[in-house]
């Protein structure tokens, strides 16, 4: 049998590349090098223009963060810290039954 034939016929019977995107699929480099002129703001998701969303982030970062532990009440605040504590003795010393 003539290899040389064979794999010839291999290589002209295979199909056509089927995994490839379509052609007008934009390719990712070009995604990445766009100029984006139209953004959501990052609060309430509404349409803004490239200079509303400039504003709102130098807004954003004008101002300083908020504290989580402002928004908790104290007592809260301080059942947790006994649940930590309650960690803390169970872990150190196991055979201890806490209640």
């Amino acid at each position: 049998m003539n290899w040389k034939l064979v794999t010839l016929f291999i290589l002209t019977a295979a199909l056509p590349a089927t995994a490839l995107p379509p052609p007008e699929d934009l390719p990712e480099e070009v995604a990445r090098t766009e100029i984006i002129t139209e953004a959501r703001s990052p609060i309430d998701n509404k349409r803004l223009t490239a200079a509303e969303y400039a504003d709102l982030q130098a807004q954003l970062q004008q101002r300083p963060p908020e504290n989580p532990r402002d928004q908790v009440s104290p007592g809260l605040r301080k059942t947790i810290g006994l649940l930590r504590l309650r960690k803390f003795i169970r872990t150190v010393f196991p055979f201890i039954p806490i209640r």
